[in-house]
């Protein structure tokens, strides 16, 4: 045996035992949720019918830049002074689902779709949420059906949009002003959204708390993505197989 395979081994030995240790074990899971994926569960109907309560996920941390570590359940920062990121990255897009800290409570996650991203206007009436993008008149004519756009305020806005892409956008036909819900839930001014931070919607549009009654979201709250469901448990605890294993692209039928 060549002194390099001799050195290679006792480096793999040593490697392999201490991923064994009760230290390498820590060190390693840590690594992972850190930095690469780490176990949701959603715990309410906001994004429903795309994402159901009870459904236990992984996220992926990473598509969005590298988001500054935090210590489980007490959710201190390990490496403080960040604006959030310790590597920046992509940005979310619109109709990405995304998790992100509550903008009123860090320690909280939510998740919820982008419908808006710096420099977008939106306004919502009559339930219907209405968008201009950043980029103009030109790529709404571009890349949106007739049937889709509208003249407002001397710009075009795209009507209704993501749901055509995401069928588990929808509202609650029962839900009229005289329920007494927030009038956000059915409209809003338009707004123009600040660069680097996102507006966000539950897919269940009138039962969620999102960005219409508490603002955008800035970056460095972004911490990642669904990837897939590992886990799914109704409210009788019996497991949803149809769920288990599916990201939601495959639940969406794409």
């Amino acid at each position: 045996m060549s002194q390099v395979n001799k050195i290679d081994k006792k480096w793999y030995t040593k490697l392999y035992n201490f991923a064994n240790s009760w230290t390498g074990t820590v060190i390693i899971v840590l690594t992972i949720i850190f930095f690469g994926a780490q176990a949701f569960i959603i715990p309410s109907g906001s994004m429903k019918n795309t994402l159901l309560i009870g459904d236990n996920l992984f996220v992926k941390k990473f598509v969005y830049g590298v988001p500054t570590p935090h210590i489980p359940w007490l959710e201190v920062p390990l490496v403080p002074g960040t604006d959030g990121h310790i590597v920046n990255g992509d940005k979310p897009k619109r109709g990405d689902i995304v998790i992100f800290r509550y903008p009123l409570n860090h320690k909280t996650h939510y998740v919820k779709r982008c419908v808006g991203v710096g420099g977008d206007e939106l306004f919502m009436d009559n339930k219907t949420l209405y968008i201009h993008p950043k980029e103009g008149d030109a790529y709404v004519k571009e890349n949106y059906a007739k049937e889709d756009i509208i003249a407002i305020f001397d710009r075009l806005w795209i009507k209704n949009p993501y749901r055509k892409e995401h069928p588990g956008i929808h509202n609650d036909a029962s839900i009229t002003p005289e329920d007494g819900y927030p009038p956000q839930v059915f409209k809003f001014m338009p707004i123009r959204v600040p660069e680097n931070e996102f507006f966000m919607m539950g897919d269940n549009r009138d039962h969620s708390n999102d960005s219409r009654f508490w603002g955008t979201v800035p970056y460095g709250l972004v911490e990642g993505t669904p990837w897939f469901i590992y886990m799914s448990i109704d409210d009788d605890y019996s497991i949803r197989w149809d769920r288990v294993g599916k990201t939601v692209e495959e639940l969406e039928g794409k």
